[in-house]
């Protein structure tokens, strides 16, 4: 029962939600630049974080980096596990770069497996199907 959250002060916020208030469990620093997404895995044993500094970073329930993907020239705006937990995506763009990509990551090694291009503006969302 971990909530995440992410802000412009470059930061995760982990929170606590088990008891009757909701209590700080940590901050996870490594960004460069405010984080706009975060996304669990199925089981909660990971958590991704894309930020504005165009990476996205892997971390454990208990604040450990795990890892920083890189290749996105833009921000990074939306992060998501695929349903087995295998992939990540990441989807990119910003006002005046020309990213607009969607890259799909394998988790176990931080290689990307491919790059989606079509979008003609920034990418806000991504989200794997349940299938």
């Amino acid at each position: 029962k971990t909530l995440a959250s992410a802000s412009k002060d470059e930061t995760v916020m982990l929170w606590d939600l088990s008891g009757g208030t909701p209590v700080e469990k940590g901050t996870l620093k490594g960004h460069s630049e405010a984080v706009s997404s975060v996304a669990w895995n199925h089981d909660g044993s990971l958590l991704a974080s894309g930020s504005e500094d165009g990476t996205v970073r892997l971390w454990t329930p208990d604040g450990q980096e795990k890892g920083t993907l890189r290749g996105h020239s833009a921000a990074v705006n939306s992060v998501a596990f695929s349903p087995d937990s295998k992939y990540v995506a990441s989807g990119s763009g910003e006002y005046g770069r020309s990213d607009n990509s969607v890259r799909i990551w394998e988790v176990a090694t931080g290689k990307e497996v491919c790059s989606l291009r079509g979008h003609s503006g920034s990418v806000f969302s991504v989200a794997f199907s349940p299938d």
